[in-house]
């Protein structure tokens, strides 16, 4: 019998740029309408927990703790596929969201337009 796995693979874990504090950027995205959700952060153990669960795990920069998406909410986020980007620094999460993604209670969290750059079309 083999034991479970406890760390990232190692080929995953070689491709990652990571920032000062061990994070790459997780921009979470619906599977199915390609609406943007959220942006979130991981590091090698919310990456590895998330490959092997299913479930969207992210590490808390404010509280800094993992976090599992929807644990207490209840808006789970099931995740279908996760891309890394040509350069290594983000992570593409496909997921099916359950409810709302933003903390707020909006589905996404980028539902604040900004006006458009003057001299520019909208």
């Amino acid at each position: 019998m083999t034991s479970p796995q406890t760390s990232l693979d190692e080929q995953i874990a070689a491709r990652l740029k990571r920032d000062e504090h061990g994070l790459v950027a997780a921009v979470v995205q619906q599977h199915d309408t390609g609406e943007v959700l959220m942006l979130a952060w991981m590091d090698d153990e919310a990456l590895r927990r998330t490959l092997t669960t299913g479930r969207a795990t992210y590490w808390s920069r404010s509280r800094q703790e993992y976090w599992v998406k929807g644990e207490t909410s209840g808006n789970r986020q099931w995740v279908r596929e996760v891309r890394l980007d040509c350069d290594g620094d983000a992570l593409l999460v496909l997921v099916d969201q359950e409810g709302a993604a933003c903390h707020t209670g909006e589905r996404s969290c980028f539902f604040r337009a900004l006006p458009a750059v003057e001299g520019r079309a909208a």
